[in-house]
């Protein structure tokens, strides 16, 4: 959430600097609710100081010996003119924040301009895209092949954008867990943890998704639960309306988990295969830094995801979003896009952003300098390292042999129990 003074102060240029994301509704709603609610503030005050005035002299009329019936019935007005401006600038403060609430992070001076990602610059690549001298296969038919992947009964069971792994490809998923928490633990000083799946609306304010995306999550019905659209909620949750100490940052947390999605308005895209499920497994990293040290979190965190590609042996490239192609609550963001051979062409696997103060204000995470009297609100960072279903896709189509069997990965032969490649059902 952006701050309500420096919006205020700053209008015209925060409403440039949004501009270049497209269309941002509300800020000309935000002008005329603040300049009421200061116009309350100031109406309340003047009548606080008029009842003190009032109050003086009712107790001097008492002191002196006087009739103050006049004096208190003035007083019970004002009391009652009280409450109900109260009342008017609580809702009125109740209106400015939501409207605060759907308004988006303003991007950095370094997130390249643009109107979506066809606009989005190419940073690095690395690695290069296999020659097949066969007819390239989609994951969906390389799991079939596999016997690994059942659409058929997860439908029947869950609907559509739900599936079933069985053997070894249920394995793979479980390996390809294992070896990202054990690299960003191991390498990259992760702290691993285990969160809860599901969440209550307060959590999902503090990360962004409420109340402007709440048509994408799944809620608990009767209750104020929602399960987790990605583990960055809970991880950077662990943190809310606490001040931490500066010097014992930046913190760095890891968790694999389920993530649980609707895809509202994504109906006819990538509906074959993994791509995008209403359920999928994820590796996340979050970081909480010192604000001077975030750009540089953005980068140390991006490395991170990439190393994990590098590692499976897969092409990629690191592409910088434009602003238009920018994330709600991100003032900078990296996606890491892994090369799919069956359709021609690199897809996000891993989107490493830099929040700065937008969540770390909307979930009150301040931090604060030893010695020092004031706290300061923390950055917040996350990324993908990585999506798992994805991974998993990218490792079918890059690693397929003509036979339908499929070369693993030498980083994860280990957690294949020494096994060196998937095996076709045919054979």
């Amino acid at each position: 959430m952006l701050d309500l003074k420096y919006v205020r102060v700053n209008f015209d240029a925060v409403r440039q600097a949004l501009s270049r994301r497209g269309t941002v509704p509300g800020l000309d709603a935000f002008l005329e609710k603040d300049a009421r609610r200061r116009e309350l503030l100031s109406r309340v005050e003047a009548l606080k100081a008029e009842r003190n005035a009032v109050s003086a002299q009712v107790a001097r009329a008492k002191r002196e010996g006087r009739d103050a019936s006049d004096i208190l019935a003035g007083l019970s007005r004002a009391g009652d003119e009280g409450k109900a401006l109260d009342a008017e600038l609580a809702q009125v403060d109740a209106e400015v924040r939501d409207i605060l609430l759907t308004v988006p992070n303003i991007p950095h001076a370094t997130t390249p301009d643009g109107r979506d990602e066809n606009d989005n610059p190419v940073e690095r690549t690395w690695g290069e895209p296999r020659t097949f001298d066969f007819p390239v296969r989609d994951h969906l038919d390389v799991g079939a092949g596999l016997s690994g992947l059942d659409f058929e009964r997860a439908v029947r069971m869950s609907g559509a954008r739900f599936c079933v792994l069985r053997g070894d490809l249920a394995r793979l998923e479980r390996a390809l867990v294992a070896f990202m928490i054990d690299m960003h633990t191991g390498e990259h000083s992760y702290l691993e943890i285990a969160p809860p799946y599901l969440v209550n609306g307060a959590s999902l304010v503090g990360t962004g998704q409420l109340p402007k995306f709440a048509e994408d999550l799944f809620k608990i019905e009767g209750q104020d639960r929602y399960l987790i659209p990605t583990a960055e909620v809970p991880l950077t949750n662990l943190h809310r309306e606490e001040t931490l100490a500066a010097e014992d940052l930046p913190l760095a947390y890891t968790a694999y988990t389920p993530c649980f999605r609707s895809e509202a308005g994504s109906y006819g895209k990538d509906t074959r295969g993994l791509i995008r499920l209403h359920q999928f497994d994820k590796v996340e990293l979050v970081r909480i830094c010192r604000p001077e040290d975030s750009y540089a979190e953005l980068e140390r965190l991006t490395s991170h995801a990439e190393a994990v590609l590098k590692r499976l042996e897969l092409p990629y490239r690191v592409v910088s979003l434009c602003a238009g192609d920018l994330g709600f609550g991100a003032a900078k963001t990296y996606d890491l896009e892994v090369w799919l051979p069956a359709q021609d062409k690199y897809r996000e696997i891993s989107s490493c952003s830099n929040l700065e103060d937008f969540q770390a204000r909307r979930a009150e995470i301040r931090m604060k300098d030893k010695g020092a009297k004031k706290t300061v609100l923390a950055h917040t960072l996350n990324g993908s390292g990585l999506a798992v279903g994805r991974a998993m896709a990218a490792i079918l189509e890059n690693f397929q042999n003509a036979d339908g069997s499929v070369t693993l990965p030498t980083a994860l032969i280990p957690y294949m129990g020494g096994r060196t490649r998937l095996e076709s059902a045919g054979r």
